[in-house]
């Protein structure tokens, strides 16, 4: 694994998301939830709906087709439709940079 930059601190608040694209086809929504980043694939596992269009309550993101809901901090499930859990990604924090874990 390795770490690649995605985003600074001062484009994600605390309460927000922001949506990245480290590489060709990953799509990742970093969450900030009362200032600690959390990084989650950015689709829905029900049927791919793009979470980074939903809203984001606390540490639960809704999916904006058919209400799916999920821990950011777990990948969890909270809500049906969806039964699979969110693929997650490690976070760290590098000066004011975000990084995210990915694959080699």
């Amino acid at each position: 694994m390795y770490y690649q930059k995605v985003a600074t601190l001062a484009d994600v608040r605390p309460g927000e998301t922001k949506q990245v694209s480290p590489r060709s086809g990953i799509h990742i929504l970093l969450c900030n939830v009362a200032g600690i980043m959390y990084a989650v694939k950015d689709a829905c596992t029900h049927d791919g709906g793009i979470l980074g269009w939903g809203g984001l309550e606390g540490n639960i993101i809704e999916c904006p087709r058919h209400g799916a809901q999920f821990d950011v901090i777990t990948g969890g499930v909270v809500a049906p439709p969806a039964g699979t859990p969110l693929l997650t990604y490690a976070v760290r924090i590098v000066g004011q940079d975000i990084e995210v874990g990915l694959e080699a």
